[in-house]
């Protein structure tokens, strides 16, 4: 019930601010860009190490990738190129993240970690690999948005790993961000083989109707044609 409340506050606000930014006329594609350099100065803040802050910063960012796509549909202003510039945009910020990461781990200080850099590199591969697979099998599908690690999940998971960043801490909670990246790195690929059966199956079921129709086609244009012989007409006797 209080969780509840907090959300219908938090939709509250998003609304209230959706609402001023249609009518002050704002593009969306100016928010999608806001939030675009907002999510390159979180990857920053990550590679110098500062990952609370970046956390911080992370969460702003999506806050304006929320609000481009509401701001549009509000304003009427929903276009396939703002659709298509958005989610490229969406991947520059992914990558963005892992490569603060990657710099971070990979200094020589005392967190300098290549399993840590080769994680963040794997998982960043992963994330690509998934956003192409849903992207190619739309071409051919209706929908492909399967798969337990899209990008939601892991923009959460980031969050998670920063705020949770206390150095020296040794509390169990603590410090999670090595494991984030081992989820991310595992949960990449898992979801981009979820992705690749999943069209598999539905490019299959879709080829399987199309050759039952044809059939279907082919034996009623072969079927004879039922003759209907005059009706001869009776005179009265």
């Amino acid at each position: 019930m209080f969780g509840a409340s907090i959300g219908r506050g938090g939709q509250a606000i998003i609304d209230a601010m959706v609402r001023w930014l249609a009518r002050g006329h704002i593009s969306p594609n100016i928010l999608t860009f806001i939030g675009v350099a907002i999510n390159v100065g979180s990857g920053m803040l990550f590679g110098f190490g500062m990952f609370f802050w970046a956390g911080i910063v992370l969460i702003v960012a999506n806050l304006f990738d929320m609000l481009d796509g509401q701001v549009a549909r509000l304003s009427g202003r929903v276009t396939s190129y703002g659709g298509f510039l958005d989610s490229s945009l969406d991947r520059l910020s992914d990558m963005v993240v892992f490569v603060g990461l990657m710099v971070f781990y990979a200094r020589d200080t005392e967190f300098h970690s290549t399993l840590n850099v080769f994680l963040a590199g794997a998982g960043m591969m992963g994330s690509v690999m998934v956003s192409y697979a849903s992207a190619r099998a739309e071409s051919m599908i209706p929908k492909c948005d399967v798969g337990f690690l899209r990008r939601p999940e892991r923009v959460v998971l980031f969050i998670i790993g920063a705020l949770s960043t206390v150095p020296g801490s040794h509390n169990f909670f603590a410090n999670r961000m090595p494991a984030v990246l081992w989820v991310l790195a595992v949960g990449s690929y898992w979801t981009f083989a979820h992705r690749m059966y999943h069209t598999w199956r539905e490019v299959n079921k879709s080829e399987a109707r199309e050759a039952m129709a044809e059939a279907a086609a082919v034996q009623a244009g072969q079927a004879p044609e039922l003759r209907h012989e005059p009706t001869l007409a009776h005179k009265a006797s």
